[in-house]
């Protein structure tokens, strides 16, 4: 079995912080990629930012430049950094992983159940 558990979503006033963390657990053998995707009510699931293992790094457009990505291997953890919050970014942000488990050769996508951020105007 694998977990990822994200932490660190809440209410913040436009133009604030928040970082996002997700730490993935249990039966893993490697993580290739890891990232964040959020999705508001009435829309769909988008993809945030996302890195490779080999420190491959992607943002959407509507938060280049804001948010931040970064993985440590280590502890099997990815965070997202959010500055300069908009009201826009209220969302449900879920984190993702592409892991293979020891004994099973293909990578598989986990998804964890996903924290609320809401910025107020």
């Amino acid at each position: 079995q694998v977990q990822l558990v994200e932490s660190g979503g809440g209410l913040v006033q436009a133009g604030g912080s928040l970082r996002l963390s997700c730490v993935a657990s249990g039966s893993i053998f490697s993580i290739n990629a890891m990232g964040w995707s959020r999705q508001a009510p009435g829309k769909q699931r988008e993809l945030v930012a996302d890195v490779t293992d080999g420190g491959t790094i992607n943002y959407a457009d509507s938060v280049n430049g804001r948010f931040t990505i970064s993985r440590d291997n280590a502890k099997n953890t990815v965070y997202l950094q959010m500055n300069s919050l908009k009201p826009g970014d209220t969302a449900v942000y879920y984190c993702n992983a592409r892991i293979r488990r020891p004994g099973f050769p293909a990578l598989r996508d986990y998804w964890g159940q996903g924290t609320q951020v809401t910025v107020s105007s």
